[in-house]
């Protein structure tokens, strides 16, 4: 489980390919205080640390990972936002996310703000029913407060320290990223749909 506040950034050095899978070398700064077989967000998606070498470390992607998210996508060289598991008994900064990616999103828009930036999202009208104005949404694995909500599309506000924290400040128009719903909605959601067939 994880807040969606960012630790810290990482960079993709090493990309091997075995079968449908994909593994990725990270470099970061919080290698030395990771252990083998630890939980860690990677731009939202949860893979498990299976290797430490020096400053970096090995996850791979499945391919089932790698057709729900964006990581099919990366190269060497990316900017990775990570976030090590939440710990019970700590403050709940941002909001319960489980680093299960929903569905992608396409970056529409990039506003500066002049003091703020504000992104556009389209993602799937499937997903419309899990967001809400001012509801709580993960993008790359950041925690973010969407608004002016469509059913396909949505704006997310960005702050100075966010936006010079994680790898917001790479996202280009027609990018592609991971997006994580609010777990609550889609509990929500789910009981809504259970009852209209009972």
């Amino acid at each position: 489980m994880f807040t969606g506040i960012i630790e810290t950034l990482g960079t993709i050095v090493k990309i091997d390919r075995s079968g449908s899978n994909m593994s990725f070398w990270i470099l970061s700064d919080i290698t030395s205080e990771l252990k083998i077989d630890q939980s860690l967000s990677h731009d939202g998606a949860c893979l498990t640390v299976e290797a430490l070498e020096g400053n970096t470390h090995k996850v791979t992607a499945v391919s089932e990972t790698l057709q729900k998210t964006c990581l099919a996508s990366w190269e060497m060289g990316r900017t990775i936002n990570l976030e090590r598991g939440m710990m019970l008994g700590g403050r709940l900064d941002g909001h319960l996310v489980q680093g299960h990616v929903d569905a992608t999103g396409t970056c529409m828009s990039v506003t500066d703000m002049h003091g703020s930036w504000e992104y556009r999202f389209r993602f799937p009208t499937s997903h419309a029913a899990l967001v809400i104005e001012k509801g709580s949404v993960c993008i790359n694995g950041i925690s973010l407060t969407a608004f002016n909500v469509t059913d396909d599309s949505l704006t997310v506000a960005v702050i100075p320290y966010t936006y010079t924290h994680t790898n917001i400040n790479t996202t280009r128009v027609n990018d592609i990223v991971n997006i994580e719903f609010d777990m609550v909605g889609k509990y929500i959601n789910r009981r809504n749909d259970l009852s209209t067939h009972e």
